[in-house]
């Protein structure tokens, strides 16, 4: 299935005044113009998750004061995130192409497993071990690619099965078991702090950037757009709608074996159980950071503050004593709602679209 099915990404809309009609039509003044577009900037539905945020901080604010206003408790979740955070980020390229990568999460684990095996079974420096792990899930997702444009196979099913190929490859390499042994020069990149925040806080921020100017500035991230759009009317545009949707993947596989391979550094041994839990918070992020800044259409500045709003919501109740199946829960409904208020942002898109045209057509 597309994303394009799910109408996630209406169609921008230029304001068009019909000449000839009442001044007042054909004229705006700034002086409306500018209060109008700041209470859009402000509304509810363009920056909801600001809102929710602001709810959840003063309930657990009040609810658990001492360890919810912690200065430890903010580092610690801020540092635990950017992760999830850089993760849904990969994501984001791929849902804007118009494919559901099913498979990230176990990528984020191939990742996470490949470089503790090269560093400490196989002996192999730390740089070459990162590019290569980087590599790894470069192909991971050309395969994903490959398999949808070249194949026709649906993206869900094609991610889902190469999700449960990396969970055996997972498996296989690890024996099942950990991998401990790593070096302190490869666990700085994970836990080295710079003013209390770990350094893959930092390096979010600048996998997020470049994401977010090409897919937002450059014609590249237009054509990713358009395809998963409308990627028939993409195609017919002149759009190589294949190379994008394969394209988007392999950036999105080598982000999260990225991701795994920081997670590996941070806990300091090769994990093969960590992957799949990623999978449903960087979803979660994507689809409410679509309802964010840009009215329904996937975005990476929104992704970001959905993940820290939906863990910031979960570590609350955690702190106020609520079950280890929580985060689960809440990154569930999460989904589901945020899902919902993406579609319903494109219909009421497409909705304000043709009133605008009735009203043209009167004048």
């Amino acid at each position: 299935m597309q994303v394009a099915e799910m109408d996630l990404h209406p169609k921008s809309e230029e304001r068009v005044v019909p000449s000839g009609g009442p001044a007042e039509d054909r004229a705006t003044p700034a002086t409306y113009r500018e209060p109008s577009r700041l209470a859009r900037l402000l509304s509810f539905r363009n920056i909801s998750a600001i809102y929710v945020f602001v709810v959840i901080f003063v309930i657990f604010s009040i609810w658990v004061p001492h360890t919810f206003l912690s200065g430890d408790t903010w580092r610690a979740l801020i540092s635990s995130q950017a992760v999830t955070a850089m993760l849904a980020v990969g994501l984001v390229i791929a849902l804007s192409a118009g494919a559901f990568d099913l498979s990230i999460g176990a990528t984020l684990g191939f990742g996470s497993i490949v470089v503790a095996w090269l560093l400490v079974q196989r002996g192999i420096p730390m740089v070459p071990a990162i590019a290569l792990t980087i590599l790894a899930g470069a192909a991971v997702g050309l395969i994903n690619g490959l398999l949808i444009v070249k194949a026709r196979i649906d993206s869900f099913i094609a991610t889902l099965g190469m999700s449960s190929i990396l969970l055996a490859m997972i498996a296989w390499i690890s024996s099942q078991q950990q991998i401990p042994g790593l070096s302190n020069s490869f666990q700085k990149l994970g836990t080295t702090e710079i003013f209390g925040l770990t350094l893959p806080v930092y390096l979010m921020p600048a996998v997020a950037l470049i994401a977010w100017y090409v897919l937002e500035l450059t014609p590249v991230g237009r054509h990713v757009y358009a395809t998963g759009g409308n990627t028939e009317a993409a195609r017919l545009a002149g759009v190589r709608t294949s190379a994008v949707v394969a394209l988007a993947l392999v950036f999105c596989g080598a982000i999260a074996a990225f991701s795994g391979l920081l997670v590996t550094s941070a806990l300091g041994t090769g994990d093969p159980t960590i992957g799949p839990s990623y999978l449903l918070p960087a979803f979660s992020a994507a689809f409410l950071g679509s309802t964010q800044f840009r009215g329904g259409r996937f975005n990476v500045w929104g992704t970001v503050l959905a993940v820290y709003v939906l863990a910031t919501g979960v570590k609350g109740l955690q702190l106020a004593g609520a079950p280890i199946w929580i985060p689960d829960l809440f990154n569930g409904v999460a989904l589901l709602l945020a899902v919902g208020l993406a579609k319903y942002q494109g219909t009421a898109a497409r909705a304000g679209a043709v009133k605008r045209l009735l009203r043209m057509n009167r004048t």
